[in-house]
């Protein structure tokens, strides 16, 4: 007997519809305290709002600066973090550690 049912590959990106769904995305990667996680979470966001040219769009970055910023090995300055988070529609912000 054949099973005829098939799964989907799952994608972060077709979960994250507001920015409030991508505000707990990317604090929950936070937490994870590795930044490759962090990294990876933010492409996965660009991808919910259309790609990197759409986040290039409305960040004021380039493409080519996104990819490099947001790559495996990416290391971005604030001020790109900063244009990227308000992209989609979240700001940094800071808060005491919890005891």
């Amino acid at each position: 007997m054949v099973n005829e049912a098939r799964s989907v590959p799952y994608r972060s990106a077709d979960y994250l519809k507001s920015a409030e769904d991508i505000a707990e995305y990317l604090n929950a990667a936070l937490e994870d305290g590795d930044e490759r996680v962090l990294l990876l979470a933010l492409r996965n966001a660009a991808d919910a709002i259309g790609g990197m040219t759409e986040l290039a769009r409305r960040s004021g970055l380039t493409r080519e600066s996104l990819y490099r910023t947001l790559s495996e090995d990416g290391n971005p300055r604030l001020s790109s973090l900063r244009a990227i988070l308000g992209a989609f529609g979240v700001e940094l912000s800071v808060r005491p550690r919890a005891a």
